[in-house]
């Protein structure tokens, strides 16, 4: 929704409507990107063209053209009525906020825990997917070698394989306070929540889902599994 003035807005209070819808614009963005703490900085921008003040009796009105790239932001300001105006600016923003950030090294492949990194203030204005929540961490590897020091960023990360092609799995079944297992083989590789091949003891091939390391479950149920004799 646009961000209103009052009659005869003045151009000093039209540049401080436009920072404030600039920063009411970052800070839904930081919400949706799940930023710890975030904190602005930020500046309108006039072009060489004179901002008048704007007269109508009907409030300025300011809305956000384009918001994807926070160090260049562009807005518009709207004078309605006869005589109005329209003016776009450029609003330059600097975003920081408390962000995981590398304090061990860890080799590719290794599960990153919390004990790993450590939550620092960090400029964040040109990069989108930081760890600001490390409860994100859980069931997650490193996908190369990690320095310390270094800014985690989610796609620096991938599911940990919790489930190796060839490995012993135990297949679980439960239903309601039943659980019945038996021994199989994976016959593919999955992270927590993957359908994989598995081979049972029985020598049936079937459909399981990854719920753990070297633990899987029936993807359809009911499934009978028979215990081995």
């Amino acid at each position: 929704m646009p961000i209103v003035g009052e009659a005869a807005t003045t151009a000093e209070q039209t540049v401080a409507l436009v920072e404030q819808t600039a920063r009411e614009a970052l800070l839904r963005q930081a919400e949706g990107n799940g930023l710890a703490e975030p904190q602005f900085e930020l500046a309108a921008v006039r072009t060489s063209r004179v901002l008048p003040a704007c007269a109508a009796a009907a409030p300025v009105a300011v809305g956000v053209l384009d918001a994807r790239q926070v160090t260049r932001m562009r807005l518009v300001a709207s004078c309605p009525g006869e005589g109005g105006w329209k003016y776009e600016f450029v609003v330059r923003a600097k975003v920081t906020a408390r962000v995981a950030v590398m304090a061990a090294d860890v080799a590719s492949g290794r599960t990153v825990e919390a004990a790993d990194v450590a939550l620092e203030r960090r400029d964040v204005s040109l990069v989108a997917d930081v760890v600001s929540d490390l409860a994100l961490l859980e069931g997650m590897a490193a996908r190369r070698a990690l320095r310390s020091g270094e800014l985690l960023r989610q796609n620096m990360l991938t599911a940990q394989v919790l489930v190796k092609r060839g490995e012993a799995v135990r297949i679980v079944a439960r239903n309601e306070q039943i659980e019945v297992s038996m021994a199989g083989e994976a016959l593919d590789p999955g992270a927590r929540g993957a359908l994989v091949r598995v081979r049972n003891s029985n020598g049936n091939v079937i459909k399981a889902r990854v719920t753990g390391a070297g633990t899987v479950e029936p993807a359809d149920l009911p499934v009978s599994i028979q215990s081995p004799k």
